[in-house]
């Protein structure tokens, strides 16, 4: 195969990898609009997995508090039965967590962004 066929092939590969609802380690990354319309359509426990302080400060209304590094003693607290979406400040956290959650059997929906993208997009929070 030629050179540039290999790469224009890789490329496709790509870009249809990156597309929204992007499946990543046994999770999913999805928007915050997209995020938004679950929520609002009950159709997801909603878990924040930042710290007390930060999740007084402002949260998702209805979102369940586990922060990160209680998350692996604390899984009972979350449905099996449930698509858990999962958000914190700006994505990091809430990414681990999404893998710890699907390495243990839950069907996750990692928030990107955060909260912060959340803010930014003009979404209410409660506080």
């Amino acid at each position: 195969m030629k050179p540039q066929v290999i790469l224009l092939s890789l490329m496709a590969v790509a870009v249809a990898i990156a597309g929204c609802g992007e499946k990543t380690s046994g999770y999913t990354d999805i928007s915050v609009k997209k995020a938004r319309e679950l929520i609002e359509g009950r159709k997801v426990f909603l878990l924040d997995v930042r710290t007390p302080q930060e999740y007084s400060s402002g949260h998702i209304k209805g979102a369940y508090l586990i922060p990160l590094q209680e998350l692996e003693d604390r899984l009972n607290e979350i449905p099996k039965d449930q698509k858990i979406l999962v958000y914190c400040r700006t994505g990091h956290r809430s990414a681990i967590a999404s893998q710890i959650l699907a390495e243990n059997g839950f069907d996750v929906l990692n928030m990107k962004g955060g909260i912060v993208e959340w803010i930014n997009k003009g979404y209410e929070v409660v506080r």
